[in-house]
């Protein structure tokens, strides 16, 4: 589907320099940590709410309760209206007679919504209200996801990030090992878990918007026009703004589907950061297992002075197809990347509190304190160049952006703090005196309630190697998915590490 055709005349689809589709400015923006907070400003944002509700996303669950998790009323909060999604949606569209609500699922997701009991209620009761609009998205090619979480509201506030509004998400961030608030259902508890998204207000919600929308009428909904902001404001309360008047930088990632072209923006923005980094990258991610980030890494890890390299991810992937094609290429990657890494600089974190691992789904990169981005792609082939993905950065090198500079070292401090265990202002000091963060971290030792473990190496066997190699289960274009050997998999030929991965084979011979 081409912009014509899409009900968007003049959506420029065309990136501003490599790596980036738009720059816009932010009057003020907010990284938020965790769930806990970011339901429960999201459901403030969505009161203030006059005209339109986008919300974009992976999933959503209408079970979920946007204040604890679970419970419908909470001591001390506003009972005028009902937390659960489903409800809380219907209350909205009742009491803001002004108000559209536009919800846009992966398609994939119609499959196991049958399994959702009341989910399915809560859409036949959604069904007859004209200005409840929930869509299921499916423009894409066989093989691909829809993967980007972006909410806007009145054109006044947007967010772009890794949370979806679905169940096992809630948690705060002291991960308790055993909350009892964490629950699937009356009799089930899950575990802990890691999020992160970004929240903004100013002229790069606009920009927002139209990606939004786009989206929208390529997943078959009608042309959406542009909403004239109001005198109102959908700023959440109690958010306090950790940005203010900067500019904000927009990449994607869309495979190529109908008449539109591959986008692979985000992917081309890894490599050109990474390449960049002077003194240290610290990053989270669901997933590492993105043949292309890792041999930018590569690259940087042969240098005779090489950057710091730090990964906090899960412990394992969440389900056992996803294992299978994510824990095995890492394995692979990782132990490719430590034939090239001789001064012990890149190294991969998992977060536990007590005895259980936190599964870290948020993704999150900060390069020299100078570099902030965040956004749904993960560190892996799909999120490079096959499913739908929307990463927005700040970048303090750039004109008028210095400014951020503090707030980007805060936030790395904040979330080491987070899974160490310290006061943020501990960290700083704790570096300093270490010399690193993984030296930092080392000294801290594990006797501690809050703790990061180096991710245990294992050994694979030959059908696992295999699978990993093939990069089958986690393919860059849809081709890769019937010929995974096609190009030379998850080492293809010209790569960095392919060579480097010969070289240990030969040697080992």
């Amino acid at each position: 589907m081409d912009a014509s055709s899409d009900g968007l005349d003049d959506f420029d689809d065309d990136p501003v320099e490599p790596g980036v589709w738009r720059f816009a400015r932010a009057d003020k923006a907010s990284v938020v940590i965790d769930a806990q907070d970011y339901f429960r400003f999201m459901q403030d944002a969505m009161l203030r709410a006059e005209q339109r509700i986008l919300m974009i996303g992976w999933d959503f669950d209408t079970r979920i309760h946007l204040e604890t998790g679970r419970r419908w009323w909470r001591k001390g909060t506003d009972r005028s209206h009902p937390s659960r999604l489903g409800s809380f949606i219907l209350w909205l569209n009742r009491h803001r007679p002004g108000l559209d609500i536009k919800m846009l699922k992966w398609g994939m997701g119609m499959i196991p919504m049958a399994l959702r009991g009341s989910m399915a209620l809560d859409l036949l009761r959604w069904a007859p209200r004209r200005r409840i609009d929930f869509k299921w998205d499916s423009a894409h090619p066989m093989g691909a996801c829809h993967h980007q979480k972006i909410v806007v509201i009145d054109d006044q506030l947007a967010v772009c990030g890794g949370i979806d509004m679905t169940r096992g998400r809630w948690d705060t961030r002291d991960h308790v090992e055993d909350d009892p608030r964490r629950r699937w259902s009356r009799w089930k508890q899950y575990g802990p878990w890691h999020d992160a998204t970004m929240i903004m207000a100013g002229a790069i919600v606009k920009d927002l918007d139209e990606l939004g929308r786009d989206r929208w009428c390529r997943a078959g909904g009608d042309a959406l026009t542009p909403v004239n902001p109001t005198t109102g404001k959908c700023w959440p309360e109690g958010l306090e703004p950790q940005f203010e008047n900067v500019e904000i930088g927009i990449a994607r990632t869309r495979a190529a589907h109908e008449n539109s072209p591959q986008v692979c923006e985000i992917a081309d923005l890894f490599e050109r950061q990474i390449r960049e980094a002077r003194h240290f990258i610290y990053a989270e991610s669901q997933y590492f297992a993105s043949r292309r980030i890792a041999d930018a890494i590569a690259r940087r890890m042969a240098e005779p002075d090489p950057p710091e390299v730090l990964i906090v991810h899960p412990a394992n992937a969440d389900g056992w197809l996803e294992q299978q094609a994510m824990d095995h290429a890492r394995a692979q990657l990782v132990r490719t990347l430590g034939e090239v890494d001789q001064a012990g600089r890149f190294n991969l974190y998992v977060p536990y509190t007590g005895e259980t691992p936190i599964y870290v789904h948020s993704k999150i990169m900060i390069v020299d304190d100078a570099i902030i981005r965040i956004g749904s792609a993960n560190m892996n082939n799909r999120s490079m160049g096959l499913d739908s993905e929307c990463d927005v950065f700040i970048d303090a090198r750039r004109p008028g952006n210095a400014h951020a500079r503090g707030a980007i070292a805060n936030l790395r401090h904040s979330l080491l703090a987070e899974h160490c265990g310290l006061k943020i202002d501990e960290v700083p000091r704790l570096i300093e005196q270490a010399g690193s963060m993984h030296a930092m971290i080392q000294a801290l030792g594990q006797e501690r309630t809050r703790t990061l473990r180096r991710f245990d190496l294992k050994q694979l066997n030959g059908m696992a190697e295999t699978l990993a190699e093939s990069a089958m289960l986690d393919p860059e274009r849809p081709d890769e998915l019937l010929e995974p050997f096609a190009k030379g998999g998850l080492f293809r030929k010209g790569m960095f590490l392919s060579r480097i991965r010969n070289r240990t084979r030969k040697k080992a011979a």
